[in-house]
């Protein structure tokens, strides 16, 4: 079955009730995000758009890895080198996999040297909840964030004592398990998971040494990933005022990837993140937060064959931060949030920086208020950076609600990135005197909220600065442009017993560096449009569930001269409640065996099949 975008796109559009809605309808819990404005808001009241994730969906989805949980949804698109496990690139909205921020559990995380985020590397069964944020957050995040943010929350503790437990086997003899439990009483709270996942993959890459294309080298055998990890949140309540909270997550990977005449390559990868925050509640109207955080990327890599393995390179980096926030309610519905962050990126590596660490001290204030119907959100900040100097940006957002749950909304913002360590010292393709690449958009948006379905539409533009690229003489130098102009239409629909949730996107991001022979290409591995379905349904203790993702078609280069094809993807999936707490999940991913690429000889999991036992203890 070959599923073009367009047929995608119709299915969409059909799926969508009237005026489609939102992914999810509200919860309680979900209808409250904090990455958007570092404070708590529902998500009917963002004047940007955001979308939440929770444990719920996750479970539901019985996806194996972020990739795989987020892969057609609003506004995102990847770049994946081969599988499960394998290095792959995050776009929001058409901009760079590194003008992306990610954090976790409120740290930022990412290769202070490469400047991504090992996403690949985050367990599914570590996670609680995702929040996605659409558009610049600079203003009050600094650098990274002109595409958006995503921040994933760990698994916290719930109401009293509980266990889980879960094994997964399934096709390319993957091996899952993930236990735990957490316990929350009157004052204290703890949360604790244990993770591992093996699995022996596919053939990453079909390269070819002769043409020199993809990984270089004929190599096909199956790539293996093995990864391992830890996640511990605890908390005490000092006084009815006073927190005190601390979390650590760690995820060791060992992969193997083609692209070495040597053999098959292997890399030893570790993520680690690290926070803790104290909270004081002075009064109903004003609060103090302070934080610290560290995040540990680590990146070993080998030349393995039949006679062992040599060492090749390491790309470790660590990145200490640590802020001070204060929250002031001034008046009813009028907030104003004023703090400062420290930021400090070193680099352990096997290659020679002239420079190995820097920091950036931020400093913001921002303001929240309603009047009636009228909503506003404005935002100011500066980043001094130890390398780069001063940067100032700014937000500023209005929503107005017509009523019946109508809502429109429009925001304005600035971003920028500041240049990674390889930009600035990698020995013989950098260059120290590279300035951040900045940006400016605009998005409108209009929206509805009911209780059985909703739906939100948003149209945006931005425009990135300074890219930073290649001249004629193959110098790097802020010599780029691009324009990304696009929109994102999410919905859905509770109806007879089915939940319905629709999303599809249309990016174009073009590049606009005047005189460049690439001028008004698109960007290089950016689908243009996108879009997913979820349609499920319970019978009793029987649900079932099926999902279709896809893309349209997509260039592998700058120059718009080698095309990938558009894939869609039809997913099913099965689960059975044995009790209150057992239950058993079947799901079958790609059922029609489509074969396709994200990145030209890179190749992507065919049919695949997986089984779930679940356990989950009841309150």
């Amino acid at each position: 079955m070959k599923l073009s975008h367009h047929a995608l796109s119709l299915a969409l559009a059909l799926a969508l009730p009237g005026i489609a809605a939102a992914e999810q309808a509200p919860t309680e819990f979900d209808d409250v995000f904090v990455t958007a404005t570092r404070t708590p808001l529902s998500v009917e009241s963002s004047v940007v758009p955001v979308q939440v994730i929770d444990r719920e969906q996750i479970e539901r989805s019985q996806a194996i890895s972020l990739l795989d949980l987020l892969r057609g949804r609003a506004g995102l698109d990847f770049a994946n080198q081969g599988g499960t496990g394998k290095i792959t690139s995050l776009f929001l909205r058409g901009t760079n996999s590194n003008q992306v921020l990610v954090l976790v559990d409120g740290v930022r995380v990412g290769s202070a040297t490469s400047g991504m985020a090992a996403l690949q590397d985050l367990p599914v069964d570590q996670i609680e909840r995702i929040e996605i944020v659409r558009g610049p957050r600079s203003s009050l995040y600094g650098s990274e964030a002109i595409g958006g943010v995503v921040q994933v929350f760990t698994r916290n503790a719930g109401k009293g004592l509980q266990q889980n437990l879960s094994l997964t086997a399934g096709s390319n003899r993957l091996r899952q398990a993930s236990a735990g439990f957490s316990n929350r009483g009157e004052r204290g709270w703890i949360s604790a998971q244990g993770g591992y996942q093996k699995t022996d993959g596919i053939n990453a890459c079909n390269g070819s040494s002769l043409l020199f294309q993809g990984c270089y080298v004929e190599e096909p055998d199956r790539d293996g990933y093995r990864n391992t990890s830890i996640n511990v949140r605890a908390g005490y309540a000092l006084t009815d005022a006073l927190s005190l909270e601390g979390h650590v997550l760690d995820a060791s990977s060992f992969n193997e990837y083609d692209g070495s005449v040597f053999g098959g390559n292997e890399a030893e990868n570790r993520q680690q993140v690290y926070g803790g925050k104290l909270a004081w509640k002075a009064s109903d109207t004003f609060g103090l937060t302070a934080q610290v955080g560290r995040n540990r990327d680590e990146a070993d890599n080998y030349f393995a064959d039949a006679g062992g393995r040599t060492f090749a390179s390491a790309f470790d980096t660590r990145r200490d931060t640590a802020s001070v926030q204060g929250d002031f309610l001034f008046a009813a519905g009028q907030q104003l949030s004023a703090g400062v962050d420290w930021q400090n990126d070193q680099v352990t590596s096997s290659t020679a920086y002239d420079v190995a660490d820097r920091d950036n001290t931020g400093v913001f204030v921002e303001y929240q208020g309603r009047f009636g119907a009228h909503s506003l959100q404005a935002s100011v900040r500066n980043d001094d950076n130890e390398q780069f100097g001063n940067h100032t940006t700014g937000s500023l957002g209005y929503g107005f609600a017509f009523g019946n749950g109508l809502r429109l909304t429009a925001s304005a913002g600035t971003g920028f990135k500041a240049p990674t360590f390889n930009d600035l010292y990698y020995p013989g393709f950098s260059n120290p005197d590279l300035k951040p690449e900045e940006s400016r958009s605009l998005n409108l948006g209009i929206a509805q909220y009911a209780d059985d379905w909703n739906w939100t539409f948003d149209a945006y533009e931005t425009r990135v600065d300074q890219l930073i690229g290649y001249d004629s003489s193959f110098n790097i130098v802020n010599v780029a442009e691009a324009r990304i102009r696009g929109a994102e239409l999410t919905g859905y629909l509770s109806l007879a017993g089915f939940d319905i949730n629709a999303q599809a996107s249309f990016t174009d991001p073009r590049d606009r560096t005047a005189g460049a022979a690439t001028y008004d290409k698109l960007l290089a591995r950016r689908a243009r449009s996108s879009g997913r379905i979820d349609v499920d349904r319970g019978f009793g203790p029987l649900r079932l569930g099926i999902t279709a993702a896809g893309y349209g078609h997509r260039f592998d280069n700058a120059a718009n001269t080698v095309r990938l094809a558009g894939y869609g993807t039809v997913d099913l999936r099965v689960e059975y409640a044995i009790n209150d707490a057992w239950s058993l999940q079947a799901r079958a991913a790609n059922v029609f065996d489509r074969a396709y690429e994200t990145i030209a000889w890179y190749n992507q999991p065919g049919r695949e099949y997986q089984l779930t036992l679940r356990y989950r203890s009841a309150n």
